[in-house]
Parts: structure tokens; sequence; C-alpha cells
């Protein structure tokens, strides 16, 4: 591994782990013991329950601190069968304390509201209290608590069993890839994607098909896993009388129902944006429109620089710091204290996050660093949520819970710093600027299409998974048919793929569902934060801050209408979002004539003719 985890524990399986998770399952049976022993929150028992709530975010911090160096481990090494063990008996903790949530919620679900009311304002408590409030809101999605730690203990051999097998399948995954000189090389899956953005098309269709190749041999169990998750969900929705599959996905994005109507309706009004940057992309290519593959990949400019990891790392800290010299010095001090597991390797999971204790107040982040411009992104993307920790690493732990929607508004925030660095740059070559911008404007397209077609095909997957079990070749057809509409023409014919429901991880993260709109939300509200830091200069960033450090204490409607002063509920804001592409996919037209390669042209000019003007046309 690249990173250094000792901050956590010396070493895994040491006596301090070992301390420190025994003093966790200790504590847990008493939190248990005291909150099922508890009445309901009433005017005469406050202050118990005000012990209660404060030692359980106590242990929480000490939980998070935990879970995070296992899924380090995990992470980093998916085949350590010790990892493994720790894991699973992880989830069991994890088992123990979704029943103390459950007192915990019955505790306040039949409180009278003046009781409640002064329960939050309580002097230890009273910054908390949107927590608590939300606590409150979540008690009604609840069963009895006989019947939520029955849920709880069958989860643990249930749906998050469902989530540990796929992360382990995929994480011993490998594939076949044949190169365009006939060299064939085994890898490991986790290696397919960045192949995927690789300059030389027939490379990333043989990354392609070789995944794809691969995904077809574990399909039986990817589909057994994905409609274990998604009816295990759904049968727990029926007994909280969830109305819809939707209104828990809505909650933990702490969004309403108009916020997202609202931002799908502006997307389906300028689905012309995006469909015509990746026309722009096909047409440089020489091709009628683009195939699955082709999503990630650059244009071919006439010379492309490869980045190794120091030189990528420091083009990433200079034009944070030109901007914004707090998160610039936050990011040098991650690389110095070696806190990114970058290298790619056998046995290393797929993807990226960041991940961190609340406990040390520290960030780690996992990604694959295989020399590809998409990596130096996830870099900067990855950064801008530790920077988001970083932000409000005195809060307490109760305040620094925030959702998906809002976390991903800070990593986006930092792509489009880092894209403003480069374009900016006077000394960066203009093929380097616009290889930059193309990775802007196709992240654009991403955004506004490839994440709508993961939220479509969910929503889809969760209607029919009602009726019953999804077979292999339904969920291949769901998914073709899903990509089809919402990119329309530019995607050719042939061009889909159909174990995308299998590779991609999102799919099966067990603790939420739906793991896909909130980037689409994160990019655009980081879009117009963005445009405010473009107008009023390094005046916004003490409100940009405000903004992060108010995440984990209202809902996303509220921390937008106070910190930035906009009405998320409204398509208005996210129209101007989505329109605000235009400028660098503008800037990217100009810098083509100088920096594309002249030989696709040449192909569209004579067999491709049609396919050029049609592009030109739409």
């Amino acid at each position: 591994m690249d990173w250094d985890l000792t901050s956590y524990f010396p070493e895994f399986g040491g006596s301090e782990m070992i301390e420190f998770r025994d003093a966790l399952e200790r504590d847990v049976d008493e939190l248990l013991d005291r909150a099922s022993g508890l009445s309901d929150l009433d005017d005469q028992n406050q202050d118990a329950w005000e012990s209660l709530y404060l030692d359980v975010e106590e242990f929480a911090t000490r939980y998070s601190h935990y879970g995070s160096y296992l899924g380090c481990l995990t992470a980093a090494d998916a085949s350590n069968e010790a990892y493994q063990v720790a894991e699973s008996a992880f989830s069991q903790l994890g088992a123990v304390t979704a029943k103390v949530n459950a007192e915990m919620l019955r505790g306040i679900r039949s409180t009278d509201d003046d009781a409640f009311a002064e329960f939050c304002a309580r002097e230890r408590l009273a910054s908390a209290s949107y927590v608590l409030k939300r606590d409150r809101q979540d008690a009604r999605f609840m069963m009895s608590t006989d019947r939520e730690a029955l849920a709880a203990d069958l989860g643990v051999d249930g749906i998050s069993a469902w989530g540990r097998l796929y992360d382990t399948i995929s994480g011993k995954l490998e594939f076949d890839i044949t190169y365009p000189d006939g060299r064939t090389e085994r890898l490991p899956i986790s290696q397919r994607r960045s192949l995927m953005e690789q300059s030389d098309r027939d490379i990333r269709r043989a990354a392609f098909e070789g995944g794809n190749t691969a995904w077809s041999t574990v399909e039986d169990v990817a589909a057994a896993a994905l409609n274990a998750i998604s009816g295990t969900r759904l049968t727990l929705y029926r007994y909280r009388e969830i109305p819809h599959f939707l209104e828990r996905a809505l909650f933990d994005s702490a969004i309403t129902k108009k916020t997202l109507d609202a931002m799908f309706d502006a997307i389906a009004a300028h689905r012309e944006q995006p469909r015509k940057a990746i026309a722009l992309k096909a047409k440089a290519m020489g091709e009628p429109g683009i195939a699955w593959y082709d999503m990630g990949a650059p244009m071919p400019f006439r010379e492309i620089e490869v980045f190794d990891w120091d030189r990528a790392c420091e083009l990433v800290t200079r034009a944070f710091t030109a901007a914004y010299p707090d998160l610039g010095d936050f990011t040098q001090s991650m690389f110095d204290r070696n806190w990114i597991d970058w290298g790619p390797r056998e046995g290393k999971r797929p993807g990226g996050f960041c991940t961190g204790s609340l406990l040390t107040r520290e960030s780690r982040i996992f990604m694959t660093y295989n020399e590809a411009m998409g990596d130096m992104r996830t870099l900067a993307h990855e950064a801008g949520h530790a920077f988001h920790s970083y932000v409000m690493r005195d809060l307490r732990p109760f305040a620094r819970g925030y959702p998906m929607t809002l976390a991903e508004s800070a990593s986006t925030f930092g792509e489009m710093i880092l894209t403003e660095g480069i374009v900016s740059d006077p000394s960066v070559p203009d093929t380097q600027k616009a290889l930059m911008l193309d990775a802007e404007v196709g992240h654009g397209a991403i955004f506004l299409l490839d994440i709508p077609t993961r939220f479509e095909f969910e929503r889809a997957l969760y209607e029919q998974r009602e009726e019953g079990e999804l077979t292999v070749t339904r969920l291949k057809d769901l998914m073709v048919e899903t990509q089809k509409r919402v990119f329309g023409d530019v995607l050719v014919e042939g061009g889909e793929d159909p174990y995308f429901w299998a590779s991609k991880l999102h799919f099966y993260i067990t603790g939420v569902s739906f793991y896909n709109f909130p980037y689409t939300f994160g990019f655009l509200l980081s879009r117009g934060l963005f445009a405010r830091f473009k107008q009023e200069g390094p005046d916004f960033l003490p409100r940009y801050e405000e903004f992060l450090r108010l995440t984990g204490s209202d809902t996303s409607e509220g921390v937008a209408r106070s910190s930035i002063d906009v009405d998320l509920e409204q398509p208005n804001f996210w129209s101007d979002a989505i329109t605000s592409l235009e400028e660098p996919m503008a800037q990217l037209e100009a810098l083509l004539p100088k920096t594309l390669n002249a030989a696709p042209f040449a192909r569209a000019s004579g067999a491709g003719e049609s396919a050029e003007r049609n592009l030109g046309e739409r």
C-alpha cells in the first residue's frame, strides 16, 4: 500500500487494534442496554436521554475510526482473507449499532412536541438540534424495535453479505486484453477504466470487450446480488410503511422531491447540450457517434503528455494554490503525510473514494493512478472531499455528517479549480489545455447523460423488482434500453454497454440506495458555487467554507439558501448551471483546429462525410 495508516493503528491485528475493537463491542452492548431500558422521552427523563445521546456521539466517533481503517485495508487488498474476516465482524458490530439507533428512534418517535423542543434546546444538544430533528423524521420509517433488531441481525448475513460478496468478486476479477500489436495481458479489473480513457480507440475497445467477457463469467452472481439487495430493501420499505422506494433516498440526500424533479426537468430540457458535447467528440474521432467505451476517452490530439504520479501531484497542487491557497496547502500536506493509496496492483478494488476518521480528524484517499487525465481529475475530486472534512474538523461529530448531495459539491469544485488553473496558465501548452477542457466538457456529458442513465435504470429496476426477480437477460436489456433513450442517436447502434449494471459498484452499495443522482446534483451545485467564485474572487471563499461547514446542520435547500441565496426547488438554478458548460465547450472548440490530429477530419471528409454533416446539423 502507498498510504500510511499507522495513525489509525500501529499494525493490523496488533494489541492496540484488538483493545480498541473489544472496547467498541463492550460499549455498544452497554449502550443498547441503556437505550432499551429507557422509557420514551418526556419531561421527566431528559437527563438520562441527553447522557445517552452524548455517549452515542462519542461511540460513533470511535466507530467511524475503526470502520474507516477496515475499509482502507479491504479496498487496498481485496484478496486478504484476514481483512475480510475483520470486516465481516465489523458488520456484526454494525448490527448492534443499528439496534441502538432503533431504540433511540423509538424513544423520540411519540414524544410530545413541547418536550422534544425542550430537549433539543438543552445546552449540550443545541448545536446538534438538526440531527435530532432528522432522527425524529427518520423515526417515521421504523418498524417495532423487535422487528428492527431482527432486520439488523439478518442484514449481517443478508443484504450486507451480498454487498461484501460483490466487493470480493470485483476485487479478485481479472480480464484479458489483447492490444493492437497482438500482445495479450491479464490485468485486474480495477485497471480497466483507465484503459478505457486511453487515446487509442483500439485499446479502449479491447479493454471494454475483455472486461465484459470477464463480467459475463460472474453475471449470475452479480444478478443474484443485485436482486437480493433491491429485494431486501423493498421488503423492509413495505414493513416500514415507506410509501415509495425513492422516499428513503430523498431523505438520505436531505432534499425534497420538488428539488429532485426541478433538477431532472432542467436536465431533460437541456439534454441537447451534453449531446452536442458527445457529437463534437465523435466528429473529432471521425466517427458517426460514440460507443460506451468512448465516454471517457480524450480527443485525438497531436501530442498528449503522459503525467507520472509526481507530475500529477505537482499540477494539482499548483492549480489549487493559485486559486485557493488554503486548499493547495492542505493538498500538499496530504502528499507529505502519505494519505493516498494510488498505485496500480493486483487485488486492489476498482474505483476511488475518500474516507476519514472522526477521532483523528484525518482523511485517506483511495484511487488507482494509471497516468490518464481522468485519474488526475479523480485526485482533485477526492482532495475536495478531504478538504471538506478538514474545514469541518472542529465541529462536533453530530454536525459533521453530511449527505451525498452536498458532499459531491466540494469534490467537483476541486475538479473545476484544477481545470481553471491549467487552462489559465500561460506556460501550459495548448494541447494540454484542450485535453483538460475535453475532460471538463466530457464530465458534463457524464453527469448529464451517464448519471441520469444510472438513475433511470435503478428506478426501473426497483419498479420491476416489486413484481419479482430480474434475470440476467432482462438486466442487460433494461440497461441497453435506458442508455439508448437517454443518449439518443449520439450513441451508435451496438455501442451500448449491456453489463454496466454488473460492473458499476454503485448499484451494490448496501448502505444507501440510488448512489447516482447526488453526483449530478453536486456537479451542478458546484458549478453554481464556482460561478460565484469567478465573479467575486477570493472574497467568496469564506462563504464557500461556510457552505461546507453548514452541510451537516441543514437540508440541502437550507444550506444553499443561507450560504449562496438560491432556491433549489426552482429549475432556473439548474438550467443556469447546465448552460454554464457552454463556455468551456466554446474554449475547447477554439483550440481544436490547433491541437487535433488531422487524420480524423480527413476520414470525415471522405467516407464519413454524411456523418459529419449530420453531426453539424444536430
